[in-house]
């Protein structure tokens, strides 16, 4: 096996690992504050990628280490771009909710004075792309 096939193939394996990792933790709600160690992986997948190419790899290597240069340079592209921060009155668990209308996912309006009195779970989930 070529250099350059066994480093397209690393790359994808660790671009492949971090989004199923990202993936876990967003649906957990559970993604780190300080995202640097996810953006360090990804770019090294996508430095694996580069040096696949630069090493010559056979079709099965360039495929893995094109791969690996997509996921592992969007994904920090997007997390870069998209900052995301609490805002100092942002609603805390146990808070009251406040008062809002909107519209639900059958067209009908909705007003959060109807939750009075019930436990309420909601879930607010911003992805980065």
């Amino acid at each position: 096996m070529k250099t350059g096939t066994s480093l397209g193939l690393l790359g994808l394996l660790i671009a492949v690992s971090c989004v199923a990792l990202w993936s876990v933790q967003i649906h957990q709600v559970d993604i780190p504050e300080d995202r640097t160690m996810y953006v360090v992986f990804f770019l090294m997948a996508a430095g694996l990628g580069v040096g696949a190419f630069v090493a010559g790899t056979r079709w099965i290597g360039g495929i893995a280490a094109a791969l690996a240069i997509v996921i592992g340079s969007l994904v920090p592209f997007t997390i870069a771009i998209s900052r995301q921060e609490v805002a100092a009155n942002a609603i805390q668990v146990g808070d009251s909710i406040p008062h809002f209308t909107a519209v639900d996912e059958h067209g009908k309006p909705f007003d959060s004075k109807s939750l009075h009195g019930h436990l309420v779970l909601i879930k607010f989930f911003r992805a980065h792309w």
